[in-house]
């Protein structure tokens, strides 16, 4: 068969049912290849950038690979945000591009790039196929390595002549991954992690995105409860462990809840899963470290003692490690530990009874409106991000969707079209932007309501990029400068243009009724653009601070 159709075969044997692009000359091919397949949904999208986030919400919200497609040159070059995005989070992402013709390689043909070169900081792997015989082989191993190990994006760059050779194409059989045995080493250092858990008087799990990637939810429920921890969770663990959950103290950070960010800096042993220590979870590493323990817990050995020095690693699988430590009983008794938490808890506890529109009342009202229902909640970077891992209750792992690594404005949309079509009926997405995130891939309203996704969009309008404006009071002395968009925009209308129902609100009111209409409306997106007052998040570390001291913003 020609080579494009075997890169379709390929991607129905790896259980590929929809990818995300945009043609160009190079990679017309393959389209041409999709025209008769009945059994892979293609989905154009407005710009090469939202394929990327539309894969990698797809990814983000049913653990499977996201794949993409772009042509050679700005196609490539387009796509390359997005693979970033899913590089910095862990996100199996498998991007294919088309190049020009293996004759003309390396003469600056029209559109050629040398998109390797570009994306090898920020893949795991990348390739150029340039023999037909490594055609097949390569699109396999793509996905062997975007989803093995520590997952991430590959890239698998493939010349337009060699589409139209020949290869042959044979089916591979399914291959069984098995985790090999603990060994003696590793059974010790799992003992001395217990011990140092039995010893702690003050212990507290960190729970990461990595938890997610694993699939290791009940395992981490089955050790809190049986060692009594309670528990916190980074921007991209949040859904790991219901929010509900009596053991969980929410989300920790820069912007995490008080009673978190105070039961990490009292702790005396930290035992983190499927965290990497990112510099937003820390603060000022030297006193976040100081007078504490670390166990480390992770898919990747690179990840051990890279930002907290001397932590006891346990690196592996993760289901596996929580299971070996689960054979030790628990004699600890922490009541006393647990009664301060509780305090924490109860002087912190947030109060919603404000009179006039904010974001953090309307993500409670959010949260109240879609308990118990079947919802995702997909955001983009800036205030708004922190308002909503404040104060939604995120109950199930792969419900929530956000860019923490990267921090990519314009990631917020199209990563909720992915993950809507990954769903369909049978969970509605939220979407919640920024007016600064919503101009730069806002464009996707265009495909939405082309598609008829029943995506439920807020556009947060405080007329400013509110997190450089917040960054700019805190550090430079309200020097603000390039973070105001008083030039007004009307969001209704632009929704309104792509044939979406929209609503402008202002008051609490006016919210609670557009949102109960959207939600109504399960067969059509909706849009509802949230008019609220400059304000800052809060809490927020101080720079160079412990976690647990916060600026005072009044």
């Amino acid at each position: 068969m020609k080579g494009a159709q075997a890169v379709v075969e390929c991607l129905k044997e790896q259980g590929v049912d929809t990818i995300f692009g945009y043609p160009g000359g190079m990679i017309l091919p393959l389209y041409d290849a999709l025209y008769d397949e009945k059994n892979i949904n293609q989905i154009l999208v407005t710009h090469e950038q939202n394929a990327a986030h539309a894969a990698d919400g797809y990814a983000r919200a049913t653990g499977k690979v996201g794949v993409c497609i772009a042509t050679s040159g700005p196609g490539a070059t387009n796509l390359v945000t997005g693979i970033a995005t899913a590089f910095m989070d862990s996100i199996p992402v498998v991007a294919i591009t088309g190049q020009v013709d293996t004759s003309s390689l390396g003469r600056d043909s029209f559109q050629e790039t040398d998109i390797l070169d570009i994306t090898m900081p920020i893949t795991k792997h990348n390739f150029k196929v340039k023999d037909i015989r490594n055609l097949v082989t390569t699109i396999r191993q793509a996905f062997e390595i975007a989803t093995s190990g520590r997952r991430g994006p590959v890239l698998v760059d493939i010349p337009r002549d060699l589409f139209f050779a020949e290869v042959d194409y044979k089916i591979e059989a399914s291959k069984e991954k098995s985790i090999g045995k603990p060994d003696a080493d590793f059974l010790i250092c799992v003992a001395e992690a217990t011990d140092e858990i039995a010893k702690a008087e003050r212990p507290v799990a960190i729970v990461g995105g990595g938890a997610i990637s694993a699939g290791a939810s009940k395992e981490i429920i089955d050790f809190i409860e049986k060692f009594d921890l309670p528990v916190v969770q980074t921007l991209m663990g949040l859904g790991a462990v219901p929010r509900s959950h009596q053991n969980n103290l929410g989300f920790a950070g820069m912007h995490g809840q008080k009673a978190a960010n105070n039961a990490i800096a009292a702790a005396d042993l930290v035992i983190a899963i499927g965290s990497r220590f990112g510099d937003r979870q820390t603060g000022n590493l030297s006193k976040y470290t100081k007078g504490r323990k670390f166990i480390h817990i992770d898919i990747d050995p690179a990840e051990i003692d890279k930002n907290i020095e001397n932590s006891l690693g346990l690196a592996g699988d993760m289901k596996t490690i929580l299971k070996l430590l689960m054979r030790h009983e628990n004699l600890a008794k922490r009541n006393e530990w647990w009664r301060q938490i509780d305090s924490w808890l109860d002087e912190y506890d947030y109060d919603y009874q404000v009179s006039r529109l904010t974001v953090p009342w309307a993500m409670n009202q959010i949260a109240k409106k879609t308990a118990g229902k079947k919802f995702a909640f997909a955001t983009d970077v800036g205030q708004h991000q922190m308002w909503a891992a404040l104060h939604l209750k995120i109950e199930e792992p792969r419900t929530w969707l956000t860019s923490g690594g990267l921090g990519t404005m314009g990631f917020g949309l199209p990563a909720a079209m992915g993950a809507q079509i990954a769903y369909g009926k049978n969970r509605r997405v939220i979407s919640i932007s920024g007016d600064g995130g919503i101009k730069m891939t806002g464009n996707e309203f265009y495909t939405i309501a082309r598609l008829n996704l029943p995506i439920i969009s807020l556009i947060v309008n405080n007329t400013s990029l509110g997190m450089i404006r917040q960054l700019q009071k805190v550090m430079y002395k309200e020097r603000y400068i390039a973070c105001e968009l008083d030039y007004s925009m009307d969001y209704v209308a632009y929704a309104q243009s792509f044939g979406i129902k929209a609503t402008s609100v202002s008051t609490q009111e006016e919210f609670a009724q557009a949102l109960a209409k959207a939600i109504e409306d399960t067969d059509h997106p909706r849009v509802i653009v949230l008019n609220v007052w400059r304000s800052f998040v809060e809490p927020m570390i101080k720079g160079g601070a412990n976690i647990n001291e916060f600026v005072d913003f009044k």
